[in-house]
């Protein structure tokens, strides 16, 4: 049901994040912002070019600057970041092992299968307005729990840059770094489960529930997975510094008040 539309959403974000062919990386990072942003404004020209929910156009208006709030954020932060931070230069090439490039099929396998979490992932916008749905309670409380989540990666984003420029050879332990070791991941979750909340009202047919919950719970496993991936670097470099494992031991990774420690196993 709405495949077409959804197919439409798809197109936008795989052309936004082509720019991952540049670097491949950026298919999951600057090409990500860029593609949420860029759906979010595709959706309303969908409702306005259909005549979708005249009576609740506000609401796909204020939708749509979610979404593109959320994708400059993401780009540009990350952006500024590649250009000024010799620090994390240094991080992307341990993690990319100096390599920019990729085998042609791996990297339209990537773009291709990235493409579609994007449009999954503002697949509740799409559905809310395609459906006919009128109710506007929850989605505005899932606007506002969705707004929770940017300010808190906005806040954790410049607190670590912050503790990094004052000292670049320790990990981020102040502020939101004293509630949990990844309040950036924590943001991003919080923010999706806001969309994800913000269309249950919407889901009319078994598959958009499929297709909503599997964008949902992938992007937990994504935040998950790389707090374990930051983690093993960390353990690599700061792993015999007694003043990390103190705070590593004792500060929950991504989930405030919620005991798991490590994603690791320590050595």
């Amino acid at each position: 049901m709405g495949l077409s539309y959804l197919g439409i959403l798809f197109a936008v974000c795989a052309v936004l994040c082509a720019v991952g062919f540049y670097k491949y990386v950026y298919f999951l990072s600057i090409g990500y912002g860029f593609a949420i942003a860029g759906g979010g404004i595709a959706v309303l020209a969908l409702v306005l070019a259909k005549g979708w929910g005249s009576s609740i156009l506000w609401l796909a208006v204020l939708q749509m600057i979610l979404f593109i709030a959320y994708g400059a954020r993401l780009s540009g932060f990350l952006l500024i970041r590649e250009i000024k931070s010799i620090s994390y230069k240094k991080t992307f090439k341990e993690v990319t092992g100096n390599k920019d490039r990729l085998p042609v099929f791996v990297m339209v396998s990537i773009w291709l299968c990235v493409a579609v979490l994007y449009a999954m992932q503002l697949s509740p916008m799409l559905y809310r307005y395609m459906n006919g749905c009128t109710d506007i309670v929850l989605p505005l409380i899932g606007m506002v729990i969705s707004i929770c989540g940017l300010i808190l990666e906005s806040a954790a984003d410049r607190q670590k840059s912050a503790q990094k420029k004052e000292n670049p050879d320790m990990v981020a332990m102040k502020g939101l770094y004293r509630i949990v070791r990844c309040p950036n991941y924590l943001g991003e979750i919080i923010f999706w489960t806001g969309v994800f909340i913000s269309g249950i009202t919407a889901y009319k047919a078994v598959s958009q529930w499929v297709i909503a919950v599997i964008a949902y719970i992938c992007i937990v496993y994504i935040m998950f997975n790389g707090a374990q991936r930051l983690e093993k670097r960390q353990m690599g470099r700061y792993g015999a510094d007694p003043v990390y494992n103190a705070y590593a031991d004792k500060t929950p990774i991504i989930i405030p008040f919620l005991p798991i420690y490590h994603l690791n196993k320590k050595k």
